[in-house]
């Protein structure tokens, strides 16, 4: 695990700083496709790859198009319509794994991915592309989703995981602390959600194309269905005091007018 996380955090660090990697290497990698019709299996996962690795490329050219290197290329891409085209893939994919919970009967974890949905910040005024972060030009997908946010996503997703298929729990484990901890690194909280993108595209890309992870990190003997229930009641306790806590702070037209006038600078 420990390998694994170390991986991805270079990655993250190749994939922020430099654009002739992140542009080339998930279209190359879309070249595998043959071979996720022998890892896939079922709707889920197929919705799941898609709904991952073709917004991805997406992203990467719209941050192109946005760090100020290519003045007059892709025009189309430097207004707001694709963070919000972002916005309905996060929600998507939250739904997906939402449903799943609903039909395997995690009603208490379902609820909570309905809570993280309704709650994800507006792309109209908490979502940008920085072109400049104060020393190179990265063209940063950036979203000041509030760090509760983005640690329940993390709660509510491994509990998602350790009933859906938990013998892909460990390597979700990491998949999902290391945004945290690069964000945390970089002092940045702003930059998780294209740390979470790229951490969950590349671990997506190389469990469709070959399982590398259930030889090495088989957590199925994890999975206790008790730990399971109470995980998604202490999950769902949590999201609804958020939601509370979520109302009331957007109730204030301070907070709101804060973030409405951040969203546009750089």
């Amino acid at each position: 695990m420990g390998t694994y996380m170390l991986f991805l955090f270079l990655f993250l660090e190749y994939t922020r700083e430099k654009e002739s990697f992140y542009k080339w290497f998930f279209i190359l990698a879309s070249l595998t496709f043959p071979l996720w019709f022998l890892n896939l299996e079922g709707f889920f996962r197929w919705s799941k790859t898609l709904s991952v690795l073709i917004p991805l490329c997406f992203v990467s050219y719209i941050r192109m198009a946005n760090n100020g290197r290519h003045q007059n290329r892709y025009p189309a891409l430097k207004k707001q319509w694709p963070l919000w085209i972002l916005f309905g893939v996060l929600s998507l994919n939250i739904l997906e794994a939402t449903i799943t919970d609903f039909q395997m009967g995690n009603s208490f974890n379902a609820l909570c991915g309905v809570i993280l949905i309704i709650t994800i910040p507006l792309p109209s005024t908490h979502w940008r592309i920085a072109k400049y972060d104060g020393h190179r030009h990265f063209g940063e997908l950036i979203a000041d989703l509030p760090i509760v946010w983005c640690l329940l996503y993390t709660v509510w997703n491994a509990a998602f995981v350790y009933g859906e298929n938990p013998s892909y729990f460990a390597s979700s484990i990491c998949i999902l602390t290391v945004p945290l901890l690069w964000m945390l690194i970089k002092k940045r909280s702003d930059l998780w959600l294209m740390g979470r993108i790229y951490t969950l595209g590349i671990h997506i890309l190389i469990r469709s194309s070959y399982d590398i992870f259930t030889p090495v990190m088989d957590s199925s003997a994890w999975f206790n269905p008790q730990v399971h229930t109470v995980w998604g009641m202490l999950n769902l306790g949590l999201h609804i005091l958020y939601v509370g806590y979520w109302f009331m702070k957007y109730r204030n037209k301070d907070y709101v007018m804060k973030y409405s006038a951040k969203a546009y600078g750089n």
